[in-house]
């Protein structure tokens, strides 16, 4: 027997025509993590412009929820024992809070030890 040689891809949908979903989507539970590794004036901006980037960026998807902004002013990135909000998102997401965590603006907002 021949197979077809045209095959045509039907995307799936989430709604076809006049159905109604009886069940309720659940968002994803996102997290964003934001840090600043200095005290200096000049990075204080950096610190309210993470939060504000990432606070939209999460709000913006209509699949995801914002979970809560973790964030650690001032402390180093060499490794994350000092880092009080680092580690409470990580506890969050070992105990189910979390769904997803945001990616840093960069690679020098993750910790040394996990790069």
């Amino acid at each position: 027997m021949a197979l077809a040689q045209n095959i045509t891809v039907i995307p799936a949908r989430r709604k076809v025509g006049t159905q109604k979903s009886t069940e309720r989507v659940q968002k994803t539970r996102v997290a964003a993590y934001c840090r600043v590794s200095t005290e200096f004036d000049e990075q204080e901006s950096s610190y309210e412009v993470q939060v504000e980037h990432y606070t939209s960026f999460i709000e913006g998807k209509p699949d995801w929820t914002l979970a809560g902004v973790y964030a650690d002013d001032g402390i180093s990135g060499t490794n994350t024992r000092k880092r009080d909000e680092f580690n409470r998102m990580i506890a969050d997401c070992e105990a189910g809070k979390i769904d997803m965590t945001s990616a840093p603006l960069s690679a020098e907002r993750v910790p040394h030890s996990l790069r």
